[in-house]
């Protein structure tokens, strides 16, 4: 049994995790930061068992006679995979918010100067292709089964407990530690669904909340990540518009179906030349990555209308690779040296994965032709938890508000990693305040998007209570650019 669940069998254990006084010092980077590590069970049903390390840091109130508590922060991918971890505080440091509560950090278990959790590094044999041909499906299924094998290597007896009900116990250990009742919570992307697992869990220790780009409370994590290929296609097709619009500037076409037959007029071209996959691959990205950016909108245009006439040869292959010079392919570090973060692989394995890879390849196929851009195949394609090889210790967290207060929720409308009906999704089921950003495909945007009305209705929420309007919505930080439409468009 787990602590939550029966404190009389785990109190006493706990309770000596509880007891322990984190000794903080300043951090060697940064002065105004102090940094601490307390010790958490590695597994919480058997706390007596192996202990894990957490990196702490903390940044007291400005304004200690305004004091609140205490806030915790948690972003990037699940697990908290890229994230800044116990640096995040530094991005809420300055402002109201800081007046009134200590900013507290934290490195979740598996990342960064926590006790890591790691994985092999295993160079996938499938070329890199955003529209594999059928004959690569096969390989890229045993790629992602010898990946999750050296994930089990690697990652031992932790890595089934490098989850986020676990992470969600560890916050509240250190809520204890620190000696606060309650706890106030920003979560972004990965974070959010932190928080909001934490507020299922321990719903009378949770103070003001704000999960920002999230993660939908209904959905398996096979199911988050098919779903980016929906929210890519919707900037896709706003961009296509846009351009269609202004046909006498980029030459692409009058509308968006114009517009992205000149696209794939690129990617032909593209795939005629030497390495021809590897530069229509950037590409695809390049449409997926940069039409979430609306102040891209007028670069992307106008390379379109490059690419489509670049000479054949090495030398419209140079000339490609330049336009595409700033495109990255798919987390390149996963291929680099002989181990590399695990945690991304443990934490989306605590939903089940379907294991048919007839399944995956007819997924596969749909996703190479409707989603092709922003490396849509690949959300589709098998991952690690087709093969998964380990039981997880316990189901996942339903989702449920019960007794923790009204939060606020802030969702851009064109968010490419956290689909916008996410944020809809975790706002009715929490009945949180939502903030829908317009007209952007942002992602994590309070304080760390340069949005200035998103930021003082969430800062007026967390310091002093007051809950934005229902149905609030704000513009996204970054314009589209300002080119007029042609006459009768727009």
């Amino acid at each position: 049994m787990f602590p939550e669940q029966s404190a009389s069998t785990a109190a006493p254990a706990l309770d000596a995790y509880r007891a322990q006084r984190p000794v903080w010092r300043p951090s060697p980077d940064d002065p105004d930061l102090d940094h601490a590590e307390i010790e958490v069970p590695q597994d919480y049903a058997h706390p007596g068992g192996e202990r894990l390390t957490l990196a702490l840091s903390r940044s007291r109130a400005r304004d200690p006679r305004r004091r609140r508590g205490i806030l915790l922060a948690v972003n990037g991918g699940p697990g908290g995979d890229w994230g800044r971890g116990r640096a995040l505080v530094a991005a809420l440091r300055g402002t109201p918010t800081h007046e009134v509560y200590d900013l507290i950090g934290f490195d979740p278990r598996g990342t960064g100067d926590s006790t890591r959790l790691y994985a092999e590094v295993v160079v996938p044999k499938a070329p890199f292709d955003s529209r594999p041909p059928d004959a690569h499906f096969a390989r890229i299924a045993e790629d992602m089964r010898l990946r999750e094998d050296g994930c089990a290597r690697a990652g031992g007896t932790l890595r089934p407990h490098v989850s986020t009900r676990n992470t969600a116990r560890d916050m509240d250990l250190i809520r204890a530690v620190l000696d606060e009742e309650r706890l106030s919570f920003v979560g972004y992307a990965y974070g959010s669904y932190v928080g909001a697992v934490y507020g299922t869990m321990f719903p009378e220790r949770l103070d003001r909340s704000v999960l920002d780009s999230c993660v939908h409370p209904g959905w398996t994590w096979y199911e988050q990540f098919v779903s980016q290929g929906d929210a890519i296609l919707r900037n896709v097709r706003q961009w296509a518009r846009w351009a269609g619009d202004r046909d006498s500037v980029f030459g692409l076409g009058v509308g968006a179906e114009a517009v992205l037959a000149s696209v794939e007029r690129a990617v032909r071209r593209l795939e005629e030349l030497p390495e021809g996959v590897d530069l229509r691959t950037l590409l695809d990205g390049a449409m997926g990555y940069r039409t979430a950016d609306r102040g891209a909108w007028e670069r992307l245009g106008r390379m379109i209308a490059r690419l489509g006439d670049v000479p054949g040869g090495e030398a419209g292959a140079a000339l490609a690779r330049s336009l595409l010079a700033d495109q990255r392919g798919w987390r390149p570090t996963d291929h680099e040296g002989e181990s590399r973060s695990g945690v991304l692989d443990a934490v989306t394995l605590e939903h089940d994965w379907p294991t048919s890879l007839a399944e995956y390849f007819t997924a596969m196929r749909d996703f190479r032709v409707r989603h092709p851009y922003g490396y849509g195949v690949l959300r589709a394609q098998p991952w690690v938890g087709t093969f998964r090889s380990f039981t997880p210790p316990e189901p996942p967290t339903k989702i449920v508000r019960n007794g923790f207060p009204t939060g606020v929720v802030v969702q851009a409308d064109g968010d490419i990693m956290d689909h916008h009906d996410g944020g809809v999704a975790m706002a009715e089921r929490l009945g949180h305040r939502l903030i829908t950003v317009t007209d952007s495909g942002d992602h994590e945007i309070f304080v760390l998007a340069g949005n200035a009305e998103v930021d003082a209705l969430v800062h007026r929420y967390l310091t002093d209570g007051e809950l934005p309007p229902e149905g609030t919505r704000c513009a996204g930080a970054t314009p589209r650019p300002d080119i007029p439409a042609d006459p009768g468009r727009g």
